[in-house]
């Protein structure tokens, strides 16, 4: 008689499918349009037994993962962004890495960005007690970005070194609104073009990761501050929070890769 119901996947050993199936599911993979091909990128070995998660997918991310004996990656940048690319030169390299080593790669941009709760900003927001939080910040269909109030208004400077503490990166400030902070919005890597946004909700101040040449005179003419505290530093949270989501849910050992790149 075949038992109508299979046994389920021992705690530390899951197939990979059905980690996949899980992940796509979690992050709403299909449902969330994107110029990064979200999911799983490159197909290795199909049982999991240890996870590694990283911000970026270099050659040197990849074989960090390899070397660790990772059988999945975890990354928030991927490795094909909307259009095909040759196999050649550093892309041979990276892919040719992974699949040396029997290494599943998965990526997960946007889905990543506006999950409330692995999401970059969600966790970013969870660190500094962000209420009423909300989301904002859309980039094709997909709000990816929270704004709302911190608990007790606070200097900019105290805001900024508070900030510098939680990513470890020194924070570019361009002071274009009030000297405090209270009404906040956060928007991971590259957000400076939400400023306009965030003058529309009332918030006085925007953090985000890089800055853009192009935004600069936007946050002294609508008002707002902006605290850049890094493209890398702003999105660690999320891939370390959906690897230690894995490990609760199905008991799969993980470790964050990092390789800072300063921007």
């Amino acid at each position: 008689m075949t038992d109508a119901h299979p046994t389920a996947p021992t705690r530390g050993e899951v197939p990979r499918d059905t980690l996949i199936r899980w992940l796509n599911e979690y992050l709403n993979v299909p449902g969330i349009q994107d110029l990064s091909l979200n999911g799983l990128q490159i197909e290795g070995t199909d049982v999991i037994r240890r996870v590694a998660a990283s911000v970026d997918s270099s050659a040197k991310t990849i074989q960090h993962a390899a070397d660790a004996g990772a059988d999945l990656l975890l990354v928030h940048h991927g490795l094909f962004w909307g259009k095909a690319l040759p196999i050649t030169g550093p892309h041979r390299t990276r892919v040719r890495t992974a699949l040396m080593a029997d290494l599943n790669l998965y990526a997960a941009h946007l889905p990543l960005d506006a999950h409330p709760e692995v999401g970059n900003s969600a966790m970013i927001a969870q660190a500094l007690s962000l209420q009423g939080a909300q989301p904002f910040a859309e980039w094709m269909g997909t709000r990816g970005g929270w704004y709302g109030e911190l608990p007790f208004e606070q200097s900019l400077q105290d805001f900024a070194d508070r900030v510098q503490k939680l990513t470890g990166e020194i924070c570019l400030v361009h002071g274009g609104g009030i000297p405090t902070v209270r009404r906040l919005g956060i928007v991971t890597g590259s957000g400076a073009e939400y400023i306009a946004e965030a003058a529309a909700l009332g918030l006085d101040t925007l953090l985000t990761g890089e800055p853009e040449h192009k935004h600069f005179h936007d946050a002294f003419e609508y008002g707002v501050n902006v605290v850049y505290a890094g493209h890398y530093e702003t999105e660690v949270f999320g891939v370390r929070a959906l690897a230690a989501k894995l490990e609760e849910e199905f008991g799969l050992p993980w470790q964050f890769l990092h390789h800072p790149t300063g921007l």
